[in-house]
């Protein structure tokens, strides 16, 4: 059994600036992007995940960076490049929620697979070419020695053609062992389809677990035959800009220390008791929570996840 902080993580995708405006009009600029919010969550929780993205040589780009290295984030090879930081403008809602507009471009320099034992996708990186192609590749070969896991993110102002961002996320379903999807992303694919009818076909397409998440309602899962509900937690919510990314975060951190990370381990994964599963999305869901109670897509460290949890936590490993 590996340690999980020894595991192998590879988070691909982008990462951005987030520049925030308020309903009083105030603007804040805070690091983001999905992927890099994932990966910034693993590394907060102990991991020390490496990180394929596009960042510029600007004051953007080497802020991000910082945040990145600080979080314990390592950048793979050719993540520097002579573009400009990608940048998202956000406008917050009077609920927290937030409104996006992208300027972004997605050209990656990726690496291979190696021998991590779980390679994450998803967001733009995913749909936007001309690196959206190279990203489903590194999937389809990462698959032979790895976990997949997949949040499709959807950023309908970036990708707007519903017929062709289908195709790739349901291929994308099909070649992960793991997917989180949010009930906003599942009702802009399938318009009118019930939330649940879409996880268990989901569910039975190819991934070991599904989880679909309904912001303050917790989350549902599907996993073979277990199907659970996990409430969401009562929280003062500041924003929810990277709640999703830190509750992907927490997924993957459940995985590796109930060491079912790995090709080898596909199995397992799909034979976890209910009562696993439950205690791994109970953790996503108190990560999350952390990360709505404070603005940005600020994540919690390790030994912040404990005042939002009850009695003892296993999942918080030394």
């Amino acid at each position: 059994m590996h340690t999980h902080q020894d595991a192998r993580v590879l988070v691909v995708g982008e990462a951005l600036t987030d520049v925030v405006t308020s309903d009083d009009g105030n603007h804040r600029e805070h690091p983001g992007g999905s992927p890099a919010n994932v990966a910034v969550t693993l590394g907060r929780l102990g991991h020390r995940p490496q990180f394929a993205t596009c960042l510029g040589e600007d004051d953007r780009g080497r802020r991000l960076r910082a945040w990145l290295s600080e979080s314990g984030v390592r950048l793979t090879e050719g993540s520097v490049g002579s573009g400009p930081t990608s940048v998202a403008a956000s406008r917050l809602r009077p609920d927290g929620s937030a409104r996006y507009e992208f300027a972004l471009t997605w050209a990656p320099v990726l690496p291979r697979a190696g021998n991590a034992g779980v390679v994450h996708v998803g967001s733009v990186a995913t749909l936007l070419e001309p690196g959206a192609g190279d990203v489903l590749r590194l999937v389809e070969e990462a698959r032979a020695t790895a976990t997949v896991t997949y949040d499709p993110n959807l950023r309908p102002t970036i990708c707007p053609d519903r017929l062709a961002v289908r195709r790739r996320v349901e291929r994308l379903v099909q070649l992960a062992d793991v997917v989180k999807v949010s009930d906003e992303d599942l009702a802009w694919l399938y318009p009118g389809e019930p939330f649940e009818e879409v996880l268990r076909s989901w569910a039975g397409g190819g991934p070991a677990v599904v989880v679909g998440t309904r912001g303050a309602d917790g989350a549902v899962l599907r996993a073979g035959d277990v199907h659970l509900k996990v409430p969401g937690r009562r929280v003062e919510v500041v924003d929810t800009i990277g709640a999703g990314d830190a509750f992907m975060g927490g997924l993957i951190h459940g995985l590796l220390v109930a060491d079912l990370d790995g090709a080898e381990r596909r199995e397992q994964l799909r034979a976890t008791d209910g009562s696993v599963l439950t205690e791994i999305v109970e953790h996503a869901v108190a990560i999350a929570t952390a990360t709505v109670a404070r603005a940005g897509a600020n994540p919690p460290w390790r030994h912040e996840t404990v005042r939002y949890r009850t009695g003892a936590d296993p999942l918080v490993a030394t």
